[in-house]
């Protein structure tokens, strides 16, 4: 759209506050803006002489104009930044984070589960979070846990199906863990109760919680129930070390949000400190990338909106670096000078400061070719899709494999720097399992496995994957606690149809998206691990490894023998076959042979074999 176009419509324009929609010739949205006088804001873009190419080259493709009025600069404010994260127009700011975020959800049912997901379903349940750690989430269950008896199996708890009895009680009611509301006996006040702490915790209020627990362990006492009172006590015990262990700030600081800002060419860096009851309960650092020479304050402004939208953030006070028109009049901006608010910016300020140098690190690392830092970035996206405390430079994958339902097997292989490192890949013969159990099979080969790491003093990976999914990942974690290694390694399962990433003790998997780097490595590592298993099969076949009653026959073959136990599963079968079923299966030669041999008392002479 040329400026004597515009002109020729600009009078059409309204004067109220509102948003901006440019389009081009396909219908394409190229940009949303917001303004005060809409008028006023929309010809500044043909009225002046850019010196910026970016903004030249959206006027030269608008080629229409959409308006809508609101009511106030707010409204505008809220409008334009739901409309840029639907629909993410080309000159719009670029906010590059594509994260999906763990929660810690309360279900919606009789005597509600409490557990992470990272899907939100609107199904009534309520949702605390979203966290920037699963680490930490996985750290406030235990707390949970710990002190809290809740249920955690699925059952329908439906008040019929407790009256008829339906349920027995369960380990967990046994350990503690659970007051058996399965059986009725535990009222449902009584479990809303439970999940009032449970809430109070996780916004980081624990003083109630603890409040509850003395006065618990003081009428135990008072009753000489001491050993309850000791009970009480540890749990008193653990949520202090927990809040020990939380970044507290100064606690009569209360809620607020602080932000900070580097700005370096066309992007931006802001830092995010969400702060619960002076405690801070999140951090999160964006990177954004400037389209049209946007100002610090308009990208800082964008992502106070973006990041309190995606953290649900309804703290009144924001702490800013620098003074920002930011339209939610209930909300008080301060730019400190001095004291605990300036000591937390300059925490923030440390916070996106390390982000930015870490990024220019990753950048440089490894300069001896494009490809090698290229698997560098993949196995950064690893580590922040899959949330990993450390950067998985060394990996390893486990799988069982059987033939035929027989001759159990294991293989691992080893990835360092995203690579394959042949050298360290080992494979297993099963030995202390008895038949077929893949489950039993992965702890005996996870424990072999780590413990000779151990004893040889070697370096333990920072990521293992087992390939099978929750069940064969719950075998492997039994030898990771036998060894005791909780916490030195990050152990997932591996679904083997649909892809999907079990961590130990979720409910829920993770997806990854289905073209990204991360998934693409680690379909990789599973192909490779499976090659590797397969080939280690072949060749032990070859050598007679796993040579059974059919092969021992004279004239015939491993190919034979092969095709004989895929098809009728079993040598025991096959002897049981008509000499009819044999011929229909090899040919008349071979059938006569493995005849001959499973029928000697009978013999093939008198036998009619079919023409």
């Amino acid at each position: 759209m040329t400026g004597a176009e515009f002109q020729s419509i600009s009078h059409t324009i309204p004067v109220q506050a509102g948003i901006y929609k440019y389009y081009d010739e396909q219908g394409t949205l190229l940009y949303v803006g917001k303004a005060k006088s809409l008028r006023k804001r929309v010809s500044s873009y043909f009225v002046k002489n850019h010196d910026n190419y970016k903004t030249r080259k959206l006027v030269e493709h608008i080629h229409h104009i959409e308006f809508t009025i609101v009511d106030s600069e707010q409204d505008a404010f809220l409008l334009e930044n739901s409309l840029i994260k639907q629909f993410q127009p080309k000159y719009n700011i670029n906010l590059k984070d594509d994260k999906t975020y763990p929660y810690i959800v309360i279900k919606h049912e009789p005597y509600p589960r409490v557990f992470l997901t990272r899907n939100v379903v609107k199904d009534g349940s309520e949702y605390l979070g979203p966290f920037t750690s699963v680490g930490r989430v996985r750290e406030l269950l235990e707390i949970i846990k710990y002190n809290i008896p809740l249920r955690t199996c699925n059952l329908n708890l439906s008040e019929q199906n407790i009256r008829k009895g339906k349920f027995k009680v369960c380990l967990e009611y046994h350990l503690g863990n659970c007051k058996g509301p399965c059986e009725g006996l535990q009222t449902e006040e009584d479990y809303r109760e439970n999940l009032s702490q449970v809430k109070n915790i996780l916004k980081g209020n624990l003083a109630p919680v603890m409040n509850l627990f003395k006065e618990e362990m003081m009428h135990f006492a008072t009753n000489m129930e001491f050993e309850k009172a000791e009970i009480m006590r540890k749990k008193i015990e653990s949520l202090r070390a927990y809040s020990a262990k939380s970044t507290i700030v100064n606690t009569r600081l209360g809620n607020m949000d602080v932000f900070s800002i580097i700005s370096e060419g066309n992007h931006a860096y802001v830092n995010y400190l969400r702060i619960l009851n002076g405690t801070i309960a999140d951090t999160k650092t964006v990177t954004l990338e400037k389209q049209l020479e946007e100002t610090e304050e308009e990208v800082l402004v964008y992502a106070i909106a973006y990041l309190r939208d995606v953290f649900k953030s309804v703290n009144r006070e924001i702490v800013v670096p620098i003074p920002v028109e930011y339209p939610e009049h209930e909300v008080t901006l301060t730019v400190p000078k001095s004291g605990d608010k300036k000591k937390l910016l300059e925490l923030s300020e440390k916070n996106v400061n390390y982000f930015k140098e870490e990024l220019y690190r990753k950048k440089i690392l490894h300069l001896e070719g494009k490809s090698d830092m290229e698997r560098k970035q993949v196995l950064y996206q690893l580590q922040a899709d899959l949330e990993l405390p450390v950067l998985p430079l060394h990996i390893e994958c486990f799988d069982n494999s059987n033939f035929q339902g027989a001759y159990p097997v294991s293989a691992c292989v080893v990835f360092k720097d995203g690579v394959a490192s042949k050298k360290d890949y080992r494979h297993f013969n099963i030995k202390t399992v008895q038949g077929i159990n893949d489950f039993a099979s992965m702890t005996e080969v996870v424990h072999r496995r780590y413990s000779r790491l151990l004893a040889e003093g070697e370096p333990l990976p920072q990521l293992v994957i087992i390939d099978g999914g929750k069940g064969q990942l719950g075998a492997a974690m039994d030898s990771i606690r036998a060894l005791n290694l909780i916490g030195s390694m990050t152990v997932v399962g591996l679904a083997k149809n649909e892809e999907e990433i079990f961590f130990p003790g979720d409910s829920e998997s993770i997806k990854l998206p289905f073209n990204s780097e991360s998934l693409k490595l680690i379909r990789h590592i599973r192909d490779e691990v499976h090659r590797f298993g397969i080939t280690f099969h072949r060749n032990k076949r070859s050598k007679g490894t796993f040579k059974n009653e059919l092969e021992g026959i004279k004239g015939i073959g491993q190919t034979t023998a092969t095709q004989l136990l895929k098809t009728f599963r079993s040598v025991n079968k096959i002897k049981q076959l008509t000499l009819d079923d044999l011929v229909k299966e090899v040919g008349n030669a071979k059938a006569k042979i493995i005849w001959d041999y499973f029928h000697p008392e009978e013999g093939t002479t008198n036998v009619s074999l079919p023409q």
